[in-house]
């Protein structure tokens, strides 16, 4: 009996150690299991990290846009703030251009002159500017509005503007009216 029991005992004993081989074993790869879980959920949390950074960018760099195109847009309208004064003005402007030319030698030439020129004066310092003259020039569909066609006097005035009806103005690098004018044929 004491072989049999000597052999339960080694049969226990392997029988032991074999669970706790199984149990280390587990243990292992529970304990690999838990690291492979701990760097997924580390590349997972990286992972997320950079996409908001890269959201926090995208959103600042938008933002920095909107100021940009605010501001400008914000310059653009005190730039033509008066437009529609300004536009509402160039007729009075042209009858005292006509005005003046009509009273060549008359004493009242002078007094209309001062009043002109101080209406001048504060349209060009609110930002108004007329146009160069265009007599002689080619014609321009950008800056010229064609009011009718007549013979040129001679070739070298053909498609060149023979005559200015109303002058052209500038209101802020934009053109508030366009010049009329007469073009040779």
């Amino acid at each position: 009996m004491s072989k049999n029991k000597d052999q339960e005992v080694k049969d226990l004993e392997k029988e032991i150690v074999d669970q706790n081989e199984e149990v280390n074993s587990q243990e292992n790869a529970e304990t690999t299991n838990e690291v492979e879980e701990e760097i997924s959920l580390e590349e997972k949390l990286q992972k997320e990290v950079e996409e908001l950074k890269n959201q926090n960018l995208r959103i600042y760099a938008e933002f920095e846009n909107y100021k940009k195109r605010t501001s400008k847009e914000r310059i653009e309208l005190f730039g033509t703030a008066n437009q529609e004064l300004m536009s509402a003005l160039l007729p009075v402007v042209d009858d005292f251009q006509r005005a003046l030319k009509n009273l060549e030698g008359n004493d009242a030439k002078d007094g209309v002159g001062l009043i002109y020129n101080k209406l001048d004066n504060t349209l060009k310092n609110k930002g108004l500017k007329p146009m160069e003259s265009s007599i002689g020039q080619e014609f321009n569909v950008d800056t010229m509005e064609a009011i009718t066609r007549i013979p040129a006097p001679d070739k070298s005035m053909k498609g060149k503007v023979i005559d200015e009806v109303e002058p052209g103005y500038n209101l802020g690098g934009k053109i508030l009216r366009y010049a009329k004018v007469v073009v040779g044929e």
